[in-house]
């Protein structure tokens, strides 16, 4: 049986500088307030693919926060709205407590990040590395599990980023 760490797919560190590369330089919070790529470091990030007209998604969403919420310290989220409006995309996060940054509604990296990972349907959970290396495109069903299966999830994600922990940490 082949587990869950034979399963990630990781692209080679050196295909990016930096996640700034991939994000931009500056996200945004439910306010619209400007957040620094850089806050990120030493974190595994989730890109949620998502929207708020997006039924499935608004199912999984708290799911999604509640597991973020539990584990910020190595987990972040960046989420990259398919809304239909910038304020469609900050009243989505305020709703649903979405307490991470977004790319800005006004990026073209929103359409970008879509296209780099294949994604043809949201929801979606893309798990990165701090530099932007993928780890997997598979976040999203491995986190509807349990949350012992959930807690493994982060585990592998964090040694396939290179942040290996011991069990004991979770």
């Amino acid at each position: 049986m082949k587990t869950l760490l034979s399963l990630l797919l990781l692209v080679p560190l050196s295909s990016f500088a930096s996640l700034e590369e991939l994000l931009g330089t500056e996200l945004v919070d439910a306010k619209g307030d400007k957040v620094e790529t850089s806050s990120l470091s030493g974190k595994v990030i989730g890109l949620y693919f998502s929207a708020s007209w997006c039924g499935p998604c608004r199912a999984f969403t708290p799911e999604l926060v509640k597991f973020r919420d539990r584990n910020e310290e190595k987990f972040e989220v960046v989420f990259v709205s398919s809304d239909r409006s910038a304020e469609d995309q900050q009243d989505y996060m305020k709703q649903y407590d979405m307490d991470w940054p977004a790319i800005p509604f006004d990026s073209p990296l929103r359409q970008q990040l879509g296209d780099k990972y294949g994604i043809t349907g949201i929801p979606s959970l893309v798990i990165v590395d701090d530099q932007g290396n993928l780890v997997t495109k598979d976040g999203r069903s491995q986190l509807s599990g349990s949350d012992s299966e959930a807690r493994k999830a982060l585990r592998e994600w964090r040694r396939a980023a290179g942040k290996a922990e011991s069990d004991e940490d979770e």
